[in-house]
């Protein structure tokens, strides 16, 4: 029999509410679009929704019970279990304290301006090889995503990975004090949510806020490249951190790649590990990949687990949805590779996916095209930022760019007319030129904030272009 995740018995002493008997619970949710049976809905209300509007649905799905707001209990009467609070975001909360008070994991937290998702990917992917894992889905990383994520981890895990995310100051001092990681790992810190911060140096204290919650003796895994590092150490031991791991390319760096050879399916990276070599691949293509893997490399030695075995895992990890997968299409008689980085975009990351995509090989008379949606969050210099990218389209081989959003506009007026393609105010908009051009051998890369659904033109792509056989 399987054990149940949360018991009445422990519902309703963390919850303070009244359980209906023999209740449990094997998963908790706030989204009746991945809902599973025996989940324990949570009715949260946002700015823009509410989730009573989705209990009736949740439990028609199978839900085990629904946690609503004291007092509405008559909108649902006869639905199903309810359990009745006067709080139910911070009954989310309590249950994810409760989670990680009862559990006896190694906690990893992570957070960055870039590559927060990649390098949680990579973690669990070595992790779980050691020991059961549980890991935040998606970029479940903000004041929902952190408790569920927490509430949802099962008391018998030997390892937890926790993707924290910020874009106001002050937002993951509460979040990490609920993670309470024993391993807090920062990627990088970059010219992101420029909206909200006067500089990047602000940006960097308001990631170090992931040293608010660590445990004492806890380890920081820090990028030594980064000019923020001496900035970030400080906090860190300020937070109670006995040890400092630092990862790059730059001599000096704990853990320090010497050489990077960047192949089509990902990157031969040439190490030393406090002094001792190792040669590894990572199966992520892109520089960027490299370096989180790194990271990765410095956090799981921390935590016990030897750098050759890690180096084993990293040689069979993908890469995280709308971060630089890539399928191979078929088309004509042929096929072209279509990269999705469609997930989110900032000067840091655009720049990372088209050096990527500059050194990936295209064959016969294929091209290198990339699609770009703007960048989000970066205040009045936004449109200079965006200019700022025709210097790094300049330097690599790419040969025709197509634009969407009002902000790409700074871009396409300073591209040169070789590079300059078509620029349009909807991301949709592209997705019938781009169906009309592409041709065997073909490299098209698709990036831009999320809000702008860059990701339309990734479905529409694999709808229309079926995969291409095996070679």
């Amino acid at each position: 029999m399987t054990t149940p995740l949360w018991t009445a018995e422990e519902l309703r002493r963390t919850l303070g509410a009244d359980v209906p008997p023999g209740l449990s619970a094997t998963g908790v949710s706030f989204d009746t679009r991945t809902l599973q049976a025996g989940d324990l809905f949570f009715a949260i209300k946002g700015i823009s929704m509410d989730g009573h509007r989705f209990v009736a649905r949740a439990l028609e799905q199978g839900a085990a019970a629904a946690v609503i707001e004291a007092g509405r209990e008559g909108e649902f009467a006869g639905a199903g279990p309810l359990i009745a609070v006067s709080d139910v975001l911070e009954a989310l909360n309590r249950l994810g304290l409760a989670a990680r008070e009862r559990s006896g994991a190694k906690i990893i937290a992570v957070t960055g301006s870039v590559g927060k998702t990649s390098t949680k990917e990579m973690l669990r992917a070595v992790l779980s090889r050691h020991g059961k894992t549980h890991y935040s889905e998606a970029s479940y990383n903000n004041h929902w995503g952190v408790p569920l994520s927490l509430a949802r981890m099962p008391r018998d895990c030997a390892y937890g990975v926790f993707e924290i995310g910020m874009n106001h100051m002050g937002e993951i001092r509460p979040l990490v004090k609920m993670v309470r990681p024993h391993y807090a790992l920062v990627t990088h810190i970059g010219p992101v949510h420029l909206e909200f911060f006067a500089s990047v140096e602000e940006i960097a204290d308001a990631k170090a806020e992931i040293f608010a919650g660590l445990e004492p003796g806890g380890v920081a895994v820090l990028s030594w490249d980064s000019p923020y590092f001496e900035r970030l150490k400080a906090h860190a031991l300020a937070g109670g951190a006995s040890r400092i791991v630092s990862f790059g390319e730059i001599p000096g760096a704990d853990i320090r790649a010497v050489g990077i050879r960047e192949t089509p399916d990902g990157s031969v990276i040439s190490a030393e590990v406090f002094g001792a070599p190792i040669v590894y691949q990572c199966s992520v293509p892109g520089r960027h990949m490299a370096m989180n893997s790194l990271a990765v490399l410095a956090a799981a030695r921390e935590m016990g687990i030897p750098p050759a075995e890690t180096a084993e895992a990293l040689a069979h990890v993908s890469a995280a949805k709308g971060r630089g997968e890539r399928w191979r299409l078929a088309v004509g008689d042929g096929a072209f590779t279509l990269i999705d980085e469609s997930y989110n975009a900032n000067p840091e990351s655009v720049r990372a996916a088209l050096t990527a995509l500059g050194r990936t090989p295209v064959s016969g008379s294929g091209r290198r095209i990339a699609a770009l949606g703007p960048m989000r969050e970066l205040g009045p210099g936004g449109p200079a930022l965006h200019a700022e990218l025709a210097q790094t389209l300049a330097e690599l081989a790419v040969d025709s760019v197509y634009l969407a959003g009002d902000l790409m506009q700074s871009l396409y007026k300073v591209l040169p007319e070789h590079q300059k393609t078509l620029w349009v105010e909807q991301s949709a908009d592209l997705i019938q030129p781009l169906l009309n051009i592409l041709h065997p051998g073909d490299v098209l890369m698709v990036k831009g904030s999320l809000s702008t659904r860059m990701g339309l033109i990734v479905k529409a792509l694999k709808e229309h272009y079926p995969p291409a056989p095996a070679d």
